[in-house]
């Protein structure tokens, strides 16, 4: 692939996806929550009871940062945490009836407006591009392994 090419891809990416986030940030805070929030939120509605290293992978927030949102989300009542009774270190967070009944009413909102996005690609054009953003996500984490010493 010229390098030409690979840089119009790069760019049309970054700008789609900056122009993605913004409509998903907006369609978030019209439900009164932050991106943040949500996310947490939405990986224990879809995946269960998750470690908090877990929720942070899920969600690519930080550990650090993750505890300030989780506090915040258990004082809503929406999440609760329990200790592993084999490791004290292991925290589980689950999402209590309350956040399911909250995501229970916002999700499908959600999963509208990100089904928008695609409404004029075919399957088979979201399947390829599933397949090429994994590839390239896959690439670039080879790239900065490579880079490590």
């Amino acid at each position: 692939m010229s390098d030409n090419l690979s840089l119009k891809a790069f760019v049309v990416l970054m700008k789609a996806s900056k122009s993605l986030q913004e409509v998903i940030k907006d369609d978030i805070s019209c439900h009164g929550m932050r991106t943040s929030d949500f996310e947490i939120l939405e990986a224990l509605y879809h995946k269960g009871r998750l470690t908090v290293r877990e929720v942070s992978e899920a969600v690519l927030i930080n550990t650090g940062s993750i505890t300030y949102v989780i506090d915040k989300l258990e004082k809503k009542g929406l999440i609760e945490r329990s200790h592993c009774k084999d490791d004290r270190r292991v925290v589980y967070i689950h999402i209590t009836d309350e956040g399911k009944k909250l995501m229970d009413d916002i999700f499908p909102k959600h999963q509208q407006v990100i089904e928008s996005f695609f409404q004029d690609v075919s399957d088979e054009e979201t399947k390829v591009l599933i397949n090429v953003l994994k590839r390239v996500g896959h690439r670039a984490t080879e790239v900065k392994a490579d880079d490590k010493p």
